[in-house]
């Protein structure tokens, strides 16, 4: 037995990694740096959500990797001692614990996605995972996988698994190998379980994984081989989906969409205690083609694992051969070199947010709104933009989701939209369909506390909400803001008769959202589902060269209907000049492009 000191001592490894990165004295990208941030606040405050780390269990893991496993190294086998970023791994997947309502305690983390740099070791690592969960997890009849949508594909992971049980004494005394080249599975006669590699081809056998263990995830088109792992997990206590990855060139893919899941888990904007998050990359403005001090952002296993100089010729033939620049940035760097353009950082949204806001506090003041109405797959977004005579803007957005699809949405958005609903941050209707009735009787409400001077609206849905205006008796200011690249006719303005340019299109209303939260007068009621919009909202550049920039739902990763109706409201209370906009009207913007 392993003393129960080491095993604590090795435990410790996983906070002193989390303070380091995020105090700096380890060099880490932004994702790393948010992961360890988010280790040290559940360790604060995650015993609220029945959150517990124990540092024991930790230690255990770690200590099965550096006294029971051994790696290849060049020629030989090694034990495999865990860097800090491997121990960090480790020891979060198998120290953070989760505490049911009956007071039985599982493994917190059901799921985990580490995406860092070609060479790091990802495949060792994710073989000792399995064999931690094959033979020391206690588990009755484990079934561990290396799993991928091709057998060949799945026999890469799987040849490391097997390049261990040669390497370890231990191992070969209590595993038995089927076949000999290739070995086609191992077994535990002690607790019935067995490792093997497994293919989509493979389904119709019915795997009930215990750990599936999914190589270069980035490569595959479709999430079947996730889906099939997940099916089988029906009914094991602690299972594990452990995804490994470089990064891709196609954010088309179900990895890019996990990618982009996972940093905003790991930045806290989208609460999922059940996925462990590690993502290498560079931060803005880092050139790692000019400067080798940030490759270890990329790569944590930099002169350990993999040697510098073998990146060094790698970026020298890149810049010799341009065409191979994007293949180096995304293997080495972490760069997804088909990703559209980010719109607003998490950190400088959060700047922007003030706890102290209250919309009670804005009576009879001139108020500017912005609506974005959806069915059922989308939300119902109402942004209320408060301008003052100091330049500055004050927001607040509410959002509607059809009550009966909340749990269905929350597996296929990874959200928690019942608890934002219970929490206040949502209205949830009843029904499966978004009425638009609702949104009409809450700006009825708006027009009787505020000034409101105008309800900029898509078309979208347009037709269902005027009816709901008019059975209710309601007159407000509404004015089409087009949402594409161009802008709608021009409009004669009351004042001077005069022909003016259409006020509010969206390319306009984006910047000045934009300069907005770049000059810091925007101020923000905090609301977790704005924040999830805002760090899914991705940009979309005219392709006909005008420099017109808006954002585009569909290259989006969640739901953005928040962001645009911000951008709209701060559009509808900073264009100028703005034309008097009668009650009860509905002026539009004539012809546009919306792409």
């Amino acid at each position: 037995m392993i003393p129960e000191d080491e095993n604590t001592a090795a435990g410790r490894r996983v906070r002193a990694y989390a303070e380091a990165v995020v105090s700096g004295s380890i060099l880490a990208g932004p994702f790393v740096r948010d992961a360890g941030r988010r280790h040290l606040e559940d360790l604060a405050t995650g015993a609220a959500r029945g959150l517990r780390f124990d540092e024991q269990a930790a230690g255990r893991a770690i200590r099965f990797f550096e006294v029971v496993l051994r790696v290849r190294m060049g020629r030989e086998m090694i034990p495999f001692f865990l860097l800090d970023w491997q121990a960090f791994v480790v020891g979060s997947l198998f120290g953070w614990l989760f505490r049911h309502g009956d007071g039985s305690e599982t493994r917190r983390f059901s799921e985990a996605y580490i995406e860092t740099g070609k060479g790091s070791g990802k495949s060792p690592l994710a073989a000792g995972i399995g064999h931690y969960l094959f033979l020391a997890d206690g588990e009755l009849e484990p079934e561990i996988y290396a799993a991928a949508t091709k057998k060949d594909q799945a026999m890469v992971l799987f040849r490391d698994a097997v390049s261990m049980v040669n390497g370890s004494r231990a191992l070969r005394r209590r595993i038995v190998k089927s076949g000999k080249v290739p070995v086609w599975q191992l077994s535990d006669p002690r607790s019935g379980g067995f490792f093997k590699p497994l293919s989509n081809d493979d389904a119709q056998s019915g795997p009930r994984p215990s750990c599936g263990l999914v190589d270069e995830f980035h490569e595959h088109k479709t999430s079947d081989t996730l889906e099939m792992l997940k099916a089988g997990f029906k009914g094991r206590v602690s299972p594990l989906l452990f995804i490994i990855t470089n990064s891709g060139s196609d954010v088309q893919t179900p990895c890019y969409e996990l990618h982009e899941h996972a940093l905003k888990v790991a930045s806290g904007d989208v609460e999922n205690d059940g996925l462990f998050a590690y993502v290498c990359g560079m931060d803005e403005g880092d050139d790692p083609m000019e400067d080798e001090g940030l490759w270890i952002k990329g790569n944590p296993s930099l002169g350990v694992v993999v040697g510098p100089a073998y990146v060094r010729r790698a970026v020298s033939d890149a810049k010799l051969l341009p065409s191979r620049e994007n293949k180096v940035r995304r293997l080495y760097f972490c760069e997804w070199t088909d990703a559209p353009e980010s719109w607003i950082r998490r950190g400088a949204w959060a700047t922007c947010e003030r706890s102290e806001l209250a919309l009670s506090d804005f009576a009879r003041r001139p108020c500017f709104a912005g609506l974005d109405l959806s069915y059922t797959s989308d939300l119902s977004a109402l942004a209320l933009a408060f301008p003052d005579a100091e330049g500055g803007i004050d927001l607040f957005v509410e959002f509607w989701k059809a009550a009966d699809v909340l749990e269905e949405h929350e597996e296929r958005d990874r959200v928690k939209y019942r608890d934002w609903a219970k929490r206040g941050f949502l209205h949830a209707p009843p029904g499966k369909v978004l009425k638009t009735r609702p949104v009409a009787q809450r700006l009825a409400e708006i027009q009787s506390e505020f000034d409101l001077q105008m309800v900029a609206y898509d078309r979208y849905r347009l037709k269902d909400f005027a009816a709901d205006l008019e059975a209710l008796g309601l007159d407000l200011p509404m004015l089409e803001h087009p949402q594409g690249f161009r802008r709608g006719r021009k409009l004669t303005d009351p004042a001077t008769g005069e022909d003016i340019a259409y006020p509010l299109w969206m390319p306009e209303s984006v910047q000045l959202l934009e300069n907005s939260v770049i000059e810091g007068t925007l101020r923000v009621a905090p609301n977790p589902v704005l924040r999830w919009n805002v760090s899914s909202a991705k940009i979309l550049e005219d392709p006909g060269g005008t420099g017109n920039r808006i954002l585009d739902k569909r290259r989006s990763t969640g739901r953005i209907d928040g962001a645009v109706a911000s951008a709209m409201a701060v559009g509808g209370a900073r264009s100028r000049p703005i034309p008097k906009v009668e009650t009860g009207s509905y002026l539009e913007a004539g012809e546009m492009v919306v792409l």
